[in-house]
């Protein structure tokens, strides 16, 4: 059975910074796609990173572009978030495909991923 967990959630000020991680475990594939995704109160869920588990060219959203960085390191996958936003406040999930698609880049969309972590809750305050 393939698992995800997430980590790292919290409170912090606007313009801090933290770490989210997440790690997959039970996916026979080695080189498959991984996510990160937020929905808030109302919201649909946002798509908001994503790469393959061997790494290569991460996929961003425009809203995180530039202040999100995902990355790995071995089993583990990070969502490094600076300059955090009132707005950003949401919570916060990571996602594992069973597959990926060998010829492109992982995409951040909803229908690539078949398994969701418990989310982790994320609050920033001005």
């Amino acid at each position: 059975e393939v698992r995800v967990t997430e980590s790292g959630g919290g409170s912090v000020q606007a313009g801090g910074s933290l770490r989210l991680s997440c790690e997959p475990s039970g996916n026979r594939h080695t080189n498959y796609c991984m996510g990160w995704f937020r929905q808030a109160p109302g919201k649909e869920r946002e798509g908001l990173a994503a790469i393959a588990s061997v790494g290569g060219p991460a996929t961003y959203a425009d809203s995180v572009k530039g202040r999100f960085i995902i990355s790995k390191d071995n089993a583990i996958l990070y969502l490094q978030m600076n300059s955090l936003k009132p707005e950003d406040t949401a919570m916060y999930y990571c996602a594992a495909a069973s597959w990926r698609n060998y010829a492109a880049a992982c995409p951040a969309t909803n229908e690539a991923y078949a398994y969701w972590g418990q989310g982790t809750q994320v609050t920033v305050s001005s």
